[in-house]
């Protein structure tokens, strides 16, 4: 990675911690953090150890969108600019969306913009209760990104998205539980510390049967039912002949925890 640590990352038992590491600028997005979390979750998707995938922020913020003062900088060549942040940031989604480690947003403060696009882009998201969400787009006269026109319709659905969208109000984290975008809410004092055993209970997991299970959850839309029970058919039979099918079924018969190796 670049000598500027703009993401941290660590591996610990399995699980993966990039740390969105701008904190001064509230972790802003620019294409230096983009290139350096595209990086590191190749770097996740690619090595078999890393079973679990966590993301968050350094300091106050989770996360608080696209860099705005880069867009002023920018602004003799802002459509390349934009073009170029937006391929990094949308890569590194589709890598958290089609590799079989789970991933976590561990939103650790506010989640703005493309922060907030972000945060939805994990598998599970998990708030500390002094979180703050708000899609601020429209503020500053854009339109979403980030993969968000894609999760918020499935989330909560057309118009309380265009709520989010086109009038901005800023969640709270229980508010954010109450509309379905977030999975759960801790304390702040308890926050690392519950990510962190729920990111290292996956990463002791049967992880081709969670990537198989994404694959089948985030492409069901585009499927008919029979089709949709056709690959579930599929992706079960293909299950059966990995290591862990083989020890989560003997697991169960001699009343024992499985002893998965993600294989």
């Amino acid at each position: 990675m670049a000598d500027e640590k703009d993401v941290l990352f660590q591996v610990l038992d399995g699980v993966a911690t990039i740390t969105l590491n701008r904190p001064k600028a509230f972790n802003a997005l620019n294409e230096s953090l983009g290139r350096q979390l595209y990086d590191a979750l190749l770097e996740c998707k690619q090595t078999d150890t890393i079973r679990a995938v966590v993301i968050t922020g350094a300091g106050r913020a989770f996360c608080a969108g696209g860099d705005v003062k880069s867009f002023a900088e920018h602004a003799y060549e802002i459509d390349s600019h934009i073009m170029r942040l937006t391929n990094l940031i949308h890569s590194s989604i589709s890598l958290m969306a089609r590799m079989n480690k789970p991933t976590i947003c561990a939103v650790n403060g506010m989640a703005a913009g493309g922060g907030m696009s972000l945060a939805l882009a994990g598998d599970l998201i998990f708030a500390t209760e002094s979180a703050k969400f708000t899609m601020a787009y429209t503020h500053i006269g854009a339109s979403p990104d980030g993969s968000s026109t894609f999760t918020l319709p499935r989330l909560v659905g057309v118009k309380k998205a265009l709520e989010l969208v086109l009038l901005n109000p800023v969640l709270s984290a229980q508010e954010a539980l109450a509309w379905g975008l977030v999975n759960q809410v801790f304390p702040d004092d308890r926050f690392v510390e519950e990510v962190q055993n729920r990111a290292t209970r996956l990463a002791h997991g049967p992880t081709i049967a969670y990537g198989k299970a994404k694959a089948l959850l985030y492409n069901s839309t585009q499927e008919t039912l029979e089709t949709q029970m056709q690959l579930e058919a599929l992706s079960l039979a293909r299950c059966g002949h990995t290591k862990d099918f083989k020890e989560g079924v003997l697991a169960f018969i001699e009343k024992r925890p499985a002893h998965f190796l993600g294989q």
